[in-house]
C-alpha cells in the first residue's frame, strides 16, 4: 500500500475530497435540476458557478464565454503543462415526467414555441461533478504540477435557428488558449449502464449529426385528375425508399456504421388536393468523416434523380452539426489504467458507439481529448427498464456524482504528473 500511495500521492486526498464534497455535490445537482435553462439562456446557472468559482479563492474567473461559459483557471503550485475538464450546463426543451421534490416545472419558449424545460440529458449532473472536482483540487493547489482549465460549457444540446454557441464558439472565444491546453476529460452521465461503471472507448465513440432538408416541386392538380399534374407526394415516397438504399447498398458496412433517417414529411392540406410541394427532413450519423461526405453526395444525388425521373425538381440543403466525437487512442490507453484504480477494474470497460452526437468532438479536433460514459441507473433498476437520456422519465441515480468528481480530478492530475 505505501508503494502505491507513493506513486499515486493524490489518491487518498481525492477520495477524501470527493466525499466531503459530496453533499454540496447533490445539492448543486438539485438545485440545477429544479431551475434548468435552455441553451444560450444559462444566466442563473452560470452565475451558481462563476460565484463557487470564486468563492475558492484561487480560481481566475472569466464569464460570458460563448454568450452564458464560464472558464475557471486553477494554476497549481509546481509549473507543469495545462489540462482541461468540460462540462456543458443546458436543459432541454422537455417536460419533466420524474416524480421526485426537486422536479422541474420550469417553462419557456423554444424557436417560437412554448415547451417545458428538463435536464433530460444530465448537464446537470456535469456541472455540479464539476464544480466539486474544482473544490477537491483547490484544496491541494500548492501540489499541482501545472495548470487545471474548468470548461462549463453553454448550448450542447443547441441553440435557437439564429443563434451560435456551444463548443465551437467556445473554441473561437479562446478557452483553449491562454494557457494552452495540452489535453481535455469529459464525461456524460448514461442509463444504459449502472451507476459505478465507467466506460471509454478509443476511436469513435458518438456520431456525427447533420440535418437534411429535401424541397420538392411538383405541379398541383385535383386529386381525382392525377395525370393532370406531377404529384411530389408520390415522389416523396420514392425518395424515401431510395435514400435507405445508401446506407444497405452504397457504403462499406464493414467500416462503420451509419444512419439515414427521415424524420419528417409535410405537404398538401386536403385529401383531393395533389400539392405544388413537399417538404422532408431527416438526420444523418456517421462513425467516419470520410463516409459522412459520401452520404451526403448520395443523399443530393438520389433525390434530385428521383425527382427527375417523376418530372418533378428537387432541391437539397445539408447543414453540418458536431463531428464525430474521436477519443484519441494514445490518451485513453493511458486513461484505462487511471480509471480502473478509481472504480475497480470490474467496473471499467470498452462500451459500445453511440449513434448520438456531442459537440465535445470539435474540442478533440483541436487537441487530444478522451470523453467517458458514467453509469447512473440505480443497480436495483435492469437497464432495459430505465428511461434514456432525452427522456422526460430520465433518472440519475446521485450515487455516480462523487465518482464522476474522483474520475475528472484524478484524470487531471495523473495527466499533469505523467512526465515527471
Amino acid at each position: 500500500m505505501d508503494a502505491i500511495a507513493g506513486r499515486f500521492p493524490f489518491d487518498s486526498d481525492v477520495a477524501a475530497g470527493a466525499q466531503r464534497v459530496e453533499p454540496r455535490v447533490i445539492a448543486w445537482r438539485r438545485d440545477i435540476h429544479q431551475n434548468p435553462e435552455l441553451g444560450n439562456r444559462e444566466f442563473r446557472t452560470s452565475g451558481l458557478i462563476a460565484g463557487h468559482l470564486r468563492a475558492l479563492g484561487a480560481i481566475e474567473v472569466r464569464e460570458k464565454v460563448a454568450h452564458t461559459g464560464v472558464i475557471g483557471i486553477l494554476r497549481g503550485g509546481l509549473p507543469g503543462p495545462v489540462v482541461a475538464l468540460r462540462a456543458d450546463i443546458d436543459a432541454l426543451p422537455v417536460e419533466e415526467q420524474v416524480d421526485v421534490p426537486f422536479r422541474s416545472r420550469a417553462r419557456t419558449e423554444w424557436n417560437g414555441a412554448p415547451c417545458g424545460v428538463m435536464h433530460a440529458c444530465g448537464h446537470d449532473a456535469h456541472t455540479a461533478i464539476l464544480m466539486g472536482v474544482a473544490e477537491v483540487l483547490v484544496a491541494m493547489r500548492e501540489r499541482i504540477p501545472g495548470t487545471v482549465k474548468f470548461l462549463f460549457q453553454p448550448a450542447e444540446e443547441g441553440v435557437p435557428d439564429d443563434e451560435r454557441g456551444g463548443a465551437r464558439l467556445m473554441i473561437e472565444e479562446g478557452c483553449l488558449e491562454e494557457p494552452r491546453v495540452g489535453a481535455i476529460f469529459g464525461l456524460h452521465v448514461t442509463s444504459n449502464h449502472p451507476t459505478g461503471m465507467v466506460g471509454y472507448r478509443p476511436g469513435p465513440l458518438m456520431a456525427s449529426s447533420d440535418q437534411f432538408r429535401v424541397f420538392l416541386r411538383g405541379s398541383g392538380t385535383h386529386g381525382a385528375q392525377p395525370w393532370r399534374g406531377v404529384d411530389p407526394i408520390v415522389v416523396g415516397a420514392q425518395v424515401v425508399l431510395g435514400l435507405q438504399t445508401i446506407v444497405a447498398r452504397r457504403l462499406d458496412i464493414a467500416k462503420e456504421p451509419s444512419v439515414v433517417s427521415v424524420g419528417s414529411i409535410h405537404g398538401g392540406n386536403r385529401d383531393n388536393i395533389i400539392p405544388d410541394e413537399v417538404r422532408m427532413e431527416g438526420t444523418i450519423r456517421a462513425f467516419d468523416e470520410g463516409q459522412r461526405d459520401e452520404i451526403h453526395g448520395h443523399v443530393k444525388r438520389i433525390s434530385e434523380m428521383i425527382a427527375a425521373a417523376g418530372g418533378a425538381r428537387a432541391t437539397v440543403q445539408i447543414r453540418r452539426g458536431y463531428d464525430v466525437t474521436v477519443n484519441d487512442p494514445g490518451l485513453t490507453a493511458w486513461a484505462v489504467p487511471t480509471l480502473e484504480r478509481v472504480a475497480g477494474a470490474a467496473n471499467v470497460g470498452v462500451v459500445d458507439k453511440v449513434c448520438g452526437a456531442e459537440d465535445f468532438s470539435f474540442y478533440q479536433k483541436a487537441v487530444p481529448g478522451l470523453f467517458l460514459r458514467l453509469g447512473c441507473t440505480p443497480p436495483d433498476v435492469a437497464i432495459r427498464d430505465s428511461a434514456p437520456n432525452h427522456s422526460p422519465r430520465f433518472f440519475v441515480d446521485e450515487r455516480c456524482l462523487a465518482l464522476g468528481v474522483r474520475v475528472l480530478a484524478t484524470l487531471a492530475l495523473d495527466w499533469l504528473g505523467k512526465d515527471r
